[in-house]
């Protein structure tokens, strides 16, 4: 509502019949009500400021983007949400305004605000000064989170197929000189047989052998290494995660206890059955083990625990290594990243794109000194439904149904 209606009102109290100021009391809350309902149905935020940023009026979308309880919002001013706009600037010059903003709070979200100044109506009487006066702000917020997320899947998905194209290219280039190996160590194998010197033929034969055997290992490292980044359809399986956590600990258990790494596992006995690739998440599973203990070096402690909810189970690797500094956390699940000497930079690439592909996430956190806490969500195979009371009926109980998927 403009609040020049309610000024002129007040400049003709004396002018006019009671029954003519009732009636434009009326409209006047008519108005304000109908653009507050309208205002509320609003997926974008609506936030009318006073001349010094104090808020007169807050939708509840701009309330859920922050995090306020509507009362309490209130009695803030601007300023205390957008701490990174020079406020006196703004109010000084009446500018527009128009920027991105990163909420944490409730939750990570991706705003852009747009601010523009309120001006009073000019009235017959007044002089041009005064209809420039500025009656405060409004600012509109547009939550950008989804179209952000989904640019980013993008990025990803170019990256993944950069990788994918190198990483042919590198198999075909390192393939064609092992099948060329093969054939020349064919060719010396024959003539070395028909060699006069038994004993020569022997030591020759012998290092023909141990040539042939590192060949078929770099061809096997080449086939395991396209097989880890082609996306490959999962091959699910009703499966108990507890058991695949079991058995990458048991294949890593070696290097483990050379480390003198001490193993906590909190692992619940109730916990759901999942469908899928028993190969692919216990290659998941033992990429973050031994991730975590690269990271610690020696003596350090990790803790592996599963839990769920409703909706999916869990798997929280927590370790009390180094960490990593904040500015690169974002950076982790990038091709080529790492913060090894040694690494390829691919690990935590294919962790998370196994897990997207059984259609569950992976969170990564870490604090350096601190040390690192990476949780796989995994969807349930069976999901909870719960049915209310219809609201014609008497109340009733919650049930609880289990519904297999």
């Amino acid at each position: 509502m403009n609040p020049g209606i309610i000024d002129k009102l007040i400049d003709r109290l004396d002018k006019l019949e009671p029954e003519e100021i009732q009636r434009l009391v009326l409209k006047a809350v008519q108005e304000k009500g109908l653009l507050e309902n309208v205002f509320e149905v609003l997926r974008e935020g609506v936030i009318v400021t006073g001349p010094q940023g104090s808020i007169h009026y807050i939708n509840q979308a701009a309330c859920d983007f922050f995090g306020l309880e509507h009362r309490a919002a209130l009695q803030e001013n601007v300023s205390e949400l957008f701490p990174g706009i020079a406020w006196d600037e703004v109010i000084a010059t009446g500018g527009v305004v128009n920027r991105d903003l990163v909420v944490r709070y409730p939750e990570l979200r991706f705003l852009n605000f747009y601010i523009a100044p309120l001006t009073r109506d000019e009235d017959e009487e007044s002089d041009a000064s005064e209809a420039e006066e500025l009656g405060g702000f409004v600012i509109i917020l547009r939550d950008n989170t989804r179209s952000r997320e989904r640019q980013m899947k993008e990025i990803e998905s170019e990256k993944i197929q950069a990788v994918q194209s190198l990483a042919a290219g590198v198999a075909h280039e390192i393939g064609n000189p092992l099948n060329s190996l093969n054939i020349h160590l064919q060719v010396a194998e024959r003539k070395i047989k028909k060699t006069a010197d038994p004993e020569l033929a022997d030591e020759l034969l012998e290092s023909i052998e141990i040539s042939r055997s590192e060949i078929k290992r770099l061809d096997f490292i080449v086939e395991k290494f396209l097989s880890a980044v082609r996306p490959t359809r999962p091959n699910p399986e009703t499966t108990d995660i507890n058991e695949l956590v079991n058995e990458a600990i048991n294949f890593i258990g070696p290097e483990i206890a050379d480390r003198r790494i001490a193993m906590t596992l909190e692992l619940d006995e109730d916990l759901p059955l999942v469908n899928a690739d028993r190969d692919q998440l216990k290659q998941v599973f033992y990429n973050l083990i031994r991730n975590s203990a690269q990271a610690m070096g020696s003596d350090g402690e990790l803790t592996v625990r599963t839990g769920f909810d409703d909706e999916n189970i869990f798997l929280n690797f927590v370790d009390n290594g180094p960490g990593i500094p904040a500015d690169q956390v974002s950076r982790v699940f990038d091709p080529y990243f790492t913060t090894k000497k040694t690494g390829s930079g691919l690990g935590l690439m294919i962790v998370r794109r196994i897990v997207h592909e059984h259609g569950g996430e992976i969170e990564f956190a870490s604090r350096e000194g601190k040390g690192t806490k990476v949780t796989v969500y995994l969807p349930r195979v069976e999901k909870l439904m719960r049915f209310l009371p219809d609201k014609s009926e008497a109340p009733s109980p919650v049930i609880d149904i289990d519904v297999t998927s």
